[in-house]
């Protein structure tokens, strides 16, 4: 993937999408990770309209889950978007997130085992094999992909040690979550090490990433990001890390959660502020061991435009 990477949440209207796609592109963005949250936009279809706007443009999706979606129809997908649009499609798999997942009465059982069966059944069809497969939570009974093999690299989020470990071992690369620190991401990835991952194995995290000449006011965007993020049990080892002081219990239960991000949490968990502010950020971010930082968290065309200008080190 060359040029930065940005993310889409899918929450935002079609014009909105486009017009952020547009500047993205203008702004030499190399791809999109589009995320997949239950009943906002589709991401697939997102994808293949993305792919056929802009050539230059690569598309990851992010993060399918096979609690929602069968490893066969994500595969599925992948596949006949490469097909479409050779070389320039990743898949990326996930278990998904538990609110997302209740509101349609779905619960992630044995998600280590779920998720590596997954990846299996992905790699196998991916391979234009013949799969033959009789798992704990999928079969498949002597089929394969129409589409025949194809290169779509093989993604998996994860954050637990041992949904990283798996990472290391099964997929081409991780994404980790947003609002990491970057003493987590180091963490994380030895924790991927230990998987044993390929030489050429893609280490990625999404990271809120703003950038204005007005250090305050780049802080106060992310603020209601990591509100919402930071809350989560699965932080407590990531604010820990971090040194960062936090009542998570009384962020769940606040009104205001804002108001309890302070500046210093948001400037250990994003890359928020100037530009030089914001390239400091980036690089402990890499110091860390990321690849590649996936930023999120930019709302127009203007903050795209800004930080892919902050991270080419103009001004």
């Amino acid at each position: 993937m060359s040029g930065p990477s940005i993310s889409f949440d899918g929450r935002e209207p079609v014009d909105t999408v486009l017009a952020k796609a547009d500047a993205a592109v203008k702004a030499g963005v190399g791809s999109i990770w589009l995320a997949c949250h239950l009943f906002q936009r589709d991401p697939i279809t997102t994808a293949s309209v993305l792919l056929g706007r802009h050539p230059t443009l690569d598309i990851v999706l992010v993060a399918i889950s096979p609690y929602v979606m069968h490893p066969v129809h994500a595969a599925m997908s992948a596949a006949t978007l490469d097909e479409f649009f050779p070389g320039r499609v990743s898949l990326c798999l996930g278990a998904g997130a538990p609110a997302d997942l209740a509101s349609v009465g779905v619960t992630a059982e044995r998600p280590l085992a779920a998720m590596r069966e997954a990846l299996t059944l992905c790699r196998r069809l991916f391979a234009g094999e013949t799969v033959v497969f009789e798992g704990e939570r999928f079969a498949i009974s002597g089929r394969a992909l129409g589409s025949g093999m194809c290169a779509v690299p093989l993604l998996l989020a994860a954050s637990g040690p041992k949904m990283l470990r798996l990472a290391g071992s099964a997929a081409d690369g991780v994404l980790l979550s947003a609002g990491a620190s970057p003493e987590f991401i180091a963490w994380s990835l030895e924790q991927v090490e230990a998987g044993d991952p390929p030489s050429d194995f893609l280490r990625c995290g999404l990271v809120y990433g703003l950038v204005d000449s007005d250090q305050a006011l780049a802080r106060d965007r992310v603020r209601g990001v990591l509100a919402t993020v930071l809350r989560g049990d699965h932080h407590a080892h990531n604010l820990a890390l971090a040194g960062s002081q936090l009542d998570q219990p009384k962020l769940r239960a606040s009104e205001t959660p804002e108001a309890l991000i302070t500046d210093d949490i948001v400037d250990r968990h994003a890359a928020a502020g100037t530009p030089d502010a914001f390239r400091q950020r980036v690089d402990a971010y890499r110091a860390a061991g990321l690849d590649a930082p996936i930023f999120a968290s930019m709302r127009t065309p203007a903050q795209i435009a800004a930080l892919a200008t902050a991270l080419n080190g103009s001004e």
